[in-house]
C-alpha cells in the first residue's frame, strides 16, 4: 500500500471518528466504498468520496475544519462539500429526502432525483481493523453502470469496468465484516 493509501485510510478513520461522535451519519462511496465491502485496498484511489445528509454538512464541515482540514476552493459549497487534509482530496455529496423520507439527490442539478433503494442500508465494510458504513453494493453497481448513460460527457473508465467486475463477484466473497487473514 502506497504513503496516499495510507493518508486515504487516516482520513477515512478521522471523518468516522469525528462523524459518530457528533452523531452526523455518513457513508462511504465510489472506490473506496467499494474496497471497504470487499475487505481490501484493490487499486489505488484519487480521493475518498462519501455522502452525508445536507443538512449536517455544515455541522460537519466545521468540526472537520477546527481540525485542521482545508476547504477545497475549486467547488461550489452549494453542491457538494469538499475538502483537503494531509493533501487527501475528500467530498460529501449532499443527501436529501423525498416526501416519503425516501434518500435522494441533495442539490446540483440532480437536486430531488431518487437514489437507488436500500442505498444505505448496507453492512458497514471493513479493512483490517477500520469498520466504516458504506453505500449497498448494489447501489455502487447501479452508479457504475449509469454514469455514462446519465453524463454521456463522462465515458466509463477502464477502471469503473474493474469495479463493476469486483462488486459482481461481491456476493460470493466471504462477509466483508470477517477479518482477512
Amino acid at each position: 500500500m502506497d504513503d496516499l493509501a495510507r493518508r486515504q485510510l487516516a482520513s477515512i478513520a478521522e471523518v468516522v471518528e469525528v462523524a459518530a461522535s457528533a452523531a452526523v451519519p455518513v457513508w462511504l462511496r465510489g472506490g473506496w466504498a467499494m474496497d471497504f465491502q470487499l475487505g481490501e485496498v484493490s487499486r489505488s484511489h484519487v480521493d475518498v468520496d462519501w455522502y452525508c445528509w445536507r443538512a449536517d454538512a455544515d455541522r460537519l464541515a466545521a468540526l472537520l475544519l477546527a481540525r485542521g482540514w482545508q476547504p477545497d476552493p475549486r467547488m461550489p459549497v452549494w453542491n457538494q462539500l469538499d475538502l483537503f487534509a494531509a493533501e487527501v482530496e475528500v467530498s460529501f455529496a449532499y443527501l436529501g429526502r423525498d416526501d416519503s423520507g425516501r434518500p435522494t439527490v441533495g442539490a446540483g442539478p440532480w437536486a430531488g432525483t431518487p437514489l437507488p433503494a436500500g442505498i444505505l442500508d448496507a453492512p458497514p465494510g471493513r479493512i483490517g481493523p477500520l469498520v466504516v458504513p458504506t453505500i449497498s453494493v448494489p447501489a455502487q453497481i447501479e452508479f457504475k453502470q449509469m454514469y455514462p448513460v446519465w453524463m454521456p460527457e463522462r465515458p466509463r473508465r477502464p477502471k469503473d469496468a474493474d469495479d463493476l467486475a469486483r462488486l459482481r463477484v461481491w456476493p460470493r466473497r466471504a462477509d466483508p465484516r470477517t477479518p482477512r487473514p
